[in-house]
């Protein structure tokens, strides 16, 4: 069973989300709905995490540096598509919102089997 970071500022998709993680065994850390709240959660022992690239009027990026600071998978959720994350983030795995169940375990599956980063065209991160 991993301990995955849930951050998501509307109430409904983090609602959904743990129930998805608690359903494929896993444990819910969180859910935070807001910046400051998802970097002091980002501070346990964590093995992955599912991140919504916007929380209010807030981008997660600081978040996802913490998160790679400590090798911690993680996945940008976000309803901009790929053209909404900096590049500097997009080697990282995605949730398109909205998303499915079968889509969502397969990230959840990749994140704690590979590590959450996948291979960006032209090579390597």
């Amino acid at each position: 069973m991993a301990r995955i970071l849930v951050v998501d500022d509307e109430p409904l998709i983090s609602a959904m989300t743990e129930d998805w993680l608690s359903e494929l065994g896993h444990s819910v850390v969180g859910p935070a709905h807001n910046l400051a709240a998802a970097l002091k959660l980002a501070e346990m022992d964590l093995d992955a995490a599912i991140v919504d690239l916007a929380l209010g009027k807030d981008k997660s990026y600081p978040l996802a540096d913490a998160l790679i600071a400590r090798r911690i998978p993680f996945a940008l959720t976000t309803g901009y598509g790929p053209d909404g994350i900096e590049p500097k983030y997009r080697a990282h795995s995605t949730l398109g919102k909205p998303f499915e169940f079968a889509t969502f375990r397969r990230v959840i599956d990749e994140l704690l089997a590979s590590g959450g980063t996948r291979e960006a065209p032209g090579g390597p991160p």
